[in-house]
């Protein structure tokens, strides 16, 4: 006979293992957040190879998902990218970053403008169309009904 832990049943020694958490994954947009600021803690140019590693490593992101994550980041205009010879590389300086953001209000202020400019014509357009109506003709209408 048997003695001791393999004396026990394996459903009893299953049920005594402490159960652990399930491991939560990113995101897409945390995946988005951590890839991003490594060009804010690293002014430098990388390739796509050199991201998937220091993501992975320092960032915690599945090697796989970052060039998805990247490309994201590429067409929000978050990040600059460019095709040298056989490679890809991408950049985002802070101070490039401060400047988008000067530009991005710019275009606001304008589009906010001309839509005040439409307002206001359509406002006219609105006065002149009730000027042109007349009181009287409307009574008038309303008579012969």
């Amino acid at each position: 006979a048997t003695s001791g832990i393999w004396a026990t049943n394996s459903v009893e020694r299953l049920r005594s293992v402490p159960k652990m958490a399930p491991r939560k994954g990113l995101s897409f947009d945390e995946k988005r957040e951590r890839l991003h600021s490594i060009f804010h803690e690293r002014p430098e140019v990388f390739s796509l190879k050199e991201l998937e590693v220091i993501g992975f490593k320092e960032k915690g992101i599945v090697q796989q998902t970052v060039k998805e994550v990247l490309q994201s980041l590429v067409d929000d205009n978050l990040v600059n990218s460019d095709k040298i010879g056989a490679g890809n590389f991408f950049w985002d300086f802070p101070a490039a970053a401060g400047q988008k953001r000067k530009e991005r209000v710019e275009q606001l202020k304008d589009s906010i403008a001309s839509k005040k400019r439409a307002i206001a014509d359509l406002k006219n357009c609105r006065q002149d169309a009730q000027a042109a109506r007349s009181m009287s003709d409307r009574e008038s209408k309303l008579e012969e009904l």
